[in-house]
């Protein structure tokens, strides 16, 4: 099947990690400050209107949403809360901060992490905070530029090289791409990427792990 993401089905939304399956299929994790375009790259990647909700009022996904792909539902797109936004209830953000942190340090089926963030306005101090979550237990991390379509091609390219940089001077690892899910591109570099990942995590898959790609520009 060239693109399982296609076949993506909502399982459940959850609001503890305890509630969260507990087979040993591999996971792929979305995370992203409010309004950074996550529900829609989602939408994209899934070639799919209305998998993941797309609200104009930021901060409306409040649990861990899953998705199951084929083949048996075996490998699943994890869809975490969106952080950052204000006009949510202190006690709500605390919540929020609680799943999003305890579900990156402490989920061992985590294959890998996409963090999705607006090109306009990356590598905010939330998104640094979501990142030292990851250093206990690190995973591959692939960081996707949304919103490419508002920028110039070279403003796009500044973009990703000053995010490359900080990233680096974190001691982070990580593969970078742009992406406009409007014009559909990078959508493409999305997909055979975290097949890749999907891959190399499945204890049940084929042939030998394979690498990790290489960095690539929308």
């Amino acid at each position: 099947m060239q693109n399982p993401f296609r076949e993506a089905e909502f399982v459940l939304g959850a609001t503890r990690i305890a509630h969260l399956p507990t087979d040993p299929g591999p996971e792929i994790a979305f995370a992203g400050r409010s309004n950074a375009g996550k529900s829609s790259a989602l939408n994209a990647l899934c070639g799919r209107r209305a998998l993941a909700r797309v609200s104009r009022t930021p901060g409306r996904t409040q649990e861990i949403n899953v998705f199951r792909l084929p083949p048996e539902g075996r490998r699943r797109l994890i869809d975490l809360p969106g952080y950052g936004y204000a006009k949510v209830p202190p006690a709500q953000r605390a919540h929020w901060d609680r799943l999003i942190g305890q579900y990156l340090r402490e989920r061992e089926t985590l294959a890998g992490l996409v963090l999705i963030m607006d090109i306009r306005r990356p590598m905010t101090p939330l998104d640094r905070k979501l990142l030292q979550w990851l250093e206990p237990n690190p995973r591959p991390l692939h960081v996707v530029l949304t919103k490419a379509d508002k920028v110039s091609r070279n403003e796009a390219g500044k973009q990703l090289l000053a995010t490359r940089r900080q990233l680096e001077e974190l001691g982070l690892e990580a593969t970078l791409q742009t992406l406009s899910a409007l014009k559909r591109e990078g959508v493409e570099d999305l997909q055979g990427l975290l097949l890749e990942w999907l891959d190399a995590a499945d204890p049940e898959a084929d042939g030998t792990p394979k690498k990790d790609a290489p960095v690539t520009g929308g």
